[in-house]
C-alpha cells in the first residue's frame, strides 16, 4: 500500500457488471446525436394516480412511454434502421423495444434486458401486462443472456477482446443477430435524479434510436396564457446520425413528445378498465 494513500481494500468487479461493460464495446465508434427534452407529463401522471386510487393497480409509465415510443417509430421506421456493412441499411417491419426490468433475484432486486416484441401492434395494457407479467416470473437461467454470449464476456483480457471484435464483425455483417437479442430501439430508465431535483441521464446505447428517461419534477410552464404547476418529465433522446438527419430526427422527437403530452393511447386503458368493472358487477 502506498504510504501516500489512506487505507484501502479491494473488492471482485461482479460479473454482471463485466458483462455490461463488455456488452457496450460491441457498439461501433457512433456519430450520436443527442437531443435534452424537457416533455409535459401531467396528463399521464395525474391518468396514473387516479386509477391506482380507484382500482388500486398501479399502471406501468416505462410501458406507456414504451407504448408511445413504438407508435412514433412505426410512423418513420428509417428511424429504427441498423446499417449492414457499409452500402446497406435493414429496415425491420416491427418495433422491437428492449428495456431494462426490475426483477428480484434472491434479497435483492436487479435490472434485467426484456424485449417488448412487436410493440407497435401493441395495446398499452398489453404492453402494461407484459412488464408486469416478467416482473413476477423468476428470473431465468443466467438472468436470460444466452449462455455462450455470456460465457464470451466473461472470458480474460485479451480473449474478451478478441470475442468483441468478432461479434461486433458478425453484427455489422447480419444486425438481425442484434435484434433478436436487444430490440431494435432501447428505452433505458436511469433514475438518477430525486427528490424533486431536475435532470437528464446521457447513456451509452447499442441501438440506432436510445430513450433515457431522467427525473420527473414540478415546474411552472405557461398554458393557454396562464402559468400553471406542471410535472415536466427530463427525457434524453439518442440517433445515430450515420442513419438519421436532423430534419427525420426533428419530426420524430416532435411527434413523440405530442404523444407523451396528450396520454395518447389512456382512453383504451379506461375502456378496459369499465368493461372490467361491467363484467365483475354482471359476475355479482
Amino acid at each position: 500500500m502506498n504510504a501516500k494513500t489512506s487505507p484501502y481494500h479491494i473488492i471482485e468487479l461482479p460479473p454482471g457488471r463485466r458483462i455490461w461493460v463488455n456488452t457496450l464495446d460491441l457498439s461501433w465508434p457512433a456519430h450520436t446525436i443527442y437531443g435534452l427534452l424537457e416533455v409535459d407529463v401531467t396528463i399521464v401522471r395525474k391518468f396514473i394516480a387516479e386509477h391506482e386510487r380507484r382500482t388500486g393497480e398501479k399502471l406501468s409509465f416505462a410501458g406507456f412511454l414504451t407504448y408511445c415510443l413504438s407508435r412514433a417509430v412505426d410512423e418513420d421506421k428509417t428511424i429504427q434502421a441498423h446499417r449492414k456493412g457499409n452500402k446497406h441499411l435493414v429496415l425491420f417491419d416491427d418495433v422491437d423495444v428492449g428495456l431494462m426490468v426490475e426483477r428480484t433475484v434472491g434479497e435483492k432486486r436487479a435490472l434485467m434486458g426484456h424485449t417488448i416484441r412487436a410493440a407497435n401492434r401493441k395495446t398499452y395494457r398489453e404492453i402494461h401486462d407484459e412488464i408486469r407479467r416478467v416482473q413476477s416470473e423468476p428470473v431465468p437461467p443466467g438472468r436470460g443472456m444466452p449462455n455462450w454470449f455470456r460465457s464470451a464476456l466473461l472470458l480474460p483480457w485479451p480473449l474478451s477482446r478478441l470475442v468483441i471484435a468478432l461479434i461486433r464483425m458478425n453484427g455489422r455483417r447480419d444486425p438481425t443477430i442484434a435484434v433478436s437479442m436487444g430490440g431494435t430501439v432501447a428505452l433505458t430508465s436511469v433514475g438518477m435524479f430525486g427528490g424533486g431535483h431536475s435532470g437528464w441521464g446521457i447513456s451509452p446505447t447499442l441501438h440506432p434510436l436510445g430513450l433515457v428517461v431522467g427525473s420527473i419534477s414540478w415546474k411552472p410552464v405557461v398554458v393557454d396564457g396562464r402559468v400553471e404547476p406542471r410535472e415536466i418529465l427530463n427525457l434524453t433522446v439518442s440517433f445515430d446520425h450515420d442513419i438519421v438527419d436532423g430534419g427525420p430526427a426533428t419530426r420524430f422527437v416532435r411527434r413523440l413528445v405530442e404523444l407523451i403530452e396528450s396520454g395518447y393511447g389512456l382512453c383504451e386503458e379506461e375502456i378496459h378498465a369499465e368493461q372490467a368493472t361491467t363484467t365483475q358487477d354482471r359476475k355479482g
